[in-house]
């Protein structure tokens, strides 16, 4: 029997906040995963990388601090060592979860860089917070290199970065090409690696891409029949966290519209996976997405918890 094709998308309950909690988060997150797989699906993997390319940013510029012999790395390299990093747990604790149940589908990470546009508006009000706080001065510093800090009174200086959309995904054929030979892909990790095209050559931006704007585009490049986003919560809410709070089994992307409008979805949370999923729907209109969290993957593509989003 053909297998349906899963995008699948990680969110941060998936992988921890730390080095450890990743080493252990990873080890149940490829149980559901090969769930999914004996289920009948062909899975397509990507993942957030919020704490990591973080903590990779943090170490980095501590390093050139105490050691100015240390050139200062720039986001679209963290973002490349967050995907390598993370890539390696998932790939290895899912190839060892195969294994123990018999299953001998390949597990690779494709390296995913994306392009996004220069003029992108984003760049210009840029929103993503990371790395370490800094002083004054360091901030000024900052600031002379033309880059966007943010002041947290009390705390210090953070510096932000800007979350354009993903235009195109520059290794897509090498995950098509993967994905329809039945392997288990994790690509464009994290949202992918910012580049922008000049001519023949991609550079990278100083920016992030948000992993579940890339999650819906991965999907519907890829003509997937499922996407599958598992977050923090079982399923979609009205009035999510109030009394009135109530869960929302299936909707379409006219009732999603209408729940946008009404403010239900909070910004940095649900609503970028219900923009995803619109995304996905109004290029494969015969596709659905699910959305719930790690625990009920299997059970909610049964059909019997989640929410389901069709067009």
């Amino acid at each position: 029997m053909k297998k349906k094709k899963a995008v699948v998308s990680l969110g941060h309950d998936a992988l921890g906040y730390t080095t450890t909690e990743q080493w252990d988060a990873v080890k149940k997150t490829a149980k559901a995963l090969a769930d999914l797989e004996q289920a009948g699906y062909q899975l397509t993997i990507t993942h957030s990388n919020g704490p990591q390319v973080s903590m990779i940013h943090k170490a980095m510029t501590e390093l050139r601090r105490v050691n100015p012999d240390y050139t200062p790395v720039p986001m679209c390299v963290c973002s490349a060592m967050s995907q390598g990093y993370v890539g390696y747990d998932i790939q290895n604790s899912l190839r060892s979860e195969f294994l123990s149940r018999g299953i001998s589908t390949p597990v690779s990470t494709v390296l995913t860089m994306v392009t996004v546009d220069p003029y992108d508006e984003a760049f210009y009000e840029p929103d993503k917070i990371i790395g370490r706080y800094m002083t004054k001065e360091e901030a000024d510093a900052e600031i002379q290199k033309g880059n966007y800090v943010m002041e947290t009174p009390g705390k210090g200086f953070r510096r932000i970065v800007a979350a354009p959309k993903p235009h195109d995904i520059v290794e897509i054929d090498t995950i098509r090409t993967l994905a329809e030979a039945g392997q288990t892909v994790i690509a464009c990790g994290g949202g992918g690696i910012p580049v922008i095209e000049q001519q023949h050559i991609l550079k990278g931006a100083s920016a992030v891409i948000e992993k579940d704007a890339i999650a819906g585009k991965l999907a519907a490049d890829l003509k997937a029949d499922l996407l599958i986003i598992l977050t923090g919560v079982e399923q979609v809410y009205r009035d999510f966290g109030k009394e009135t709070q109530n869960g929302i089994s299936a909707m379409t992307t006219a009732q999603a519209q209408s729940y946008i409008a009404e403010g239900q979805f909070g910004k940095g949370s649900m609503l970028p996976k219900i923009e995803a999923a619109i995304a996905y729907l109004d290029t494969i209109p015969e596709g659905k997405v699910l959305i719930t969290s790690i625990a009920h993957a299997l059970e909610a593509a049964k059909g019997k918890t989640g929410t389901v989003i069709t067009k």
